[in-house]
């Protein structure tokens, strides 16, 4: 039985034991093996843990499938068996109580079940390090994210049980109740969702982080589809917002790639702040908005164009948050000279190389 035989026939044992496996998993599993050596059972069993199962619950299922494809295997073809992995058995500190005739009861010796997860690891791994198989779970780790701007105060009154009185409305309240005195109508003007901008370096240099930064984006674009705006740098500036709006992930990253004519080009960072920021940001977009901007700040122009762009920037947004993976490292400093301009006039320098490190700029950006 030949490599791919044999993960086809995994994947059809995994389908029989009740595990809806699409097309989506189909193609993760196979880019998995391809990366893996296909003839070693215990990879092929996490390959397939981390991309045929959707949650917990399907893990018991899969291992008893897999057992199963074992089992029919040829055995000479088998390098060994292949212990599956067990819950580890601690022993609790204290006895569990339990309640018998109004006593409590403490029962010794009782083992408590528990298993480590590797999913708490895979957050703090650097996006340019994962394999193929981590990658995939690192995507479903971001589209569990809820990337959103704080709430700004609203200035259009509408009718509430509390705040300011409304005459009008008290007016007639009045007049329906033939003069006689009512309980006071009440306005206030509720606070609004303020707006995201997310600025996207796609260049070069940043080609290893745009894919989980473009997820990113579009989870964001997911929470609040009307007050969300994502752009796309590298030697010129595209709009990417319409094809976020596209609910599946893969079909909106698709949807981008096909209008993003520089990706992993050069860049001119400089020139793209200040295209936004003289075009889109200063018609409205950028106005008491939160500002995105993730790139590592290299830049091959004039590092002052980067310095003008972020002042005037600063000017129009509400906070401007620079994200750079390079900010995660041990001993970072911000000298490159992109970024070194344009520090004056940031609110935030934060990391963004893990799924960690984004999920920390979700709270930098709610408390903006």
């Amino acid at each position: 039985m030949s490599g791919v035989e044999a993960i086809l026939g995994l994947i059809e044992a995994v389908r029989r034991a009740g595990i809806s496996v699409g097309p989506d998993r189909t193609q993760a599993m196979c880019t998995a093996a391809a990366a893996l050596d296909a003839a070693d059972p215990r990879a092929v069993y996490w390959a397939g843990r981390l991309t045929l199962c959707g949650s917990p619950a399907d893990i018991e299922a899969y291992d008893r499938a897999f057992r199963q494809f074992l089992d029919g295997m040829d055995v000479a073809r088998r390098p060994f068996p292949l212990p599956l992995p067990t819950p580890q058995r601690i022993a609790a500190p204290f006895g569990l109580a339990t309640e018998r005739g109004g006593e409590t009861e403490s029962v010794p010796d009782t083992m408590v079940t528990s298993q480590a997860s590797d999913l708490e690891v895979l957050r703090y791994r650097e996006f340019s390090t994962l394999s193929p198989v981590e990658r995939d779970e690192s995507r479903r780790l971001l589209a569990l994210l809820a990337p959103a701007a704080p709430l700004r105060p609203g200035r259009r009154m509408r009718p509430a049980p509390r705040g300011r009185v409304d005459p009008h409305r008290t007016l007639r309240r009045l007049l329906r109740h033939g003069g006689e005195p009512v309980r006071l109508a009440g306005r206030a003007a509720p606070p609004r969702p303020r707006r995201l901008v997310l600025l996207v370096d796609i260049s070069g240099s940043m080609s290893t982080y745009a894919d989980a930064l473009l997820r990113f984006a579009h989870a964001a674009v997911r929470v609040r589809p009307r007050h969300t705006e994502v752009y796309s740098m590298g030697t010129r500036l595209t709009r990417l917002t319409r094809t976020m709006r596209t609910r599946d992930p893969e079909a909106a990253l698709t949807g981008s790639g096909d209008i993003i004519m520089d990706w992993r080009g050069g860049t001119r960072l400089g020139e793209q702040l200040w295209a936004f920021t003289a075009g889109p940001g200063h018609r409205g977009f950028a106005r008491g908005a939160v500002v995105v901007i993730f790139s590592d700040g290299w830049e091959r122009g004039d590092p002052q164009r980067i310095a003008d762009a972020l002042a005037r920037l600063k000017r129009l947004a509400h906070k401007v948050i620079w994200v750079t993976p390079h900010a995660g490292r041990a001993g970072f400093a911000p000298d490159v000279a992109g970024l070194r301009a344009g520090l004056p006039y940031l609110d935030a320098l934060v990391a963004g190389h893990s799924v960690a490190a984004l999920s920390e700029l979700v709270k930098v950006m709610a408390d903006a």
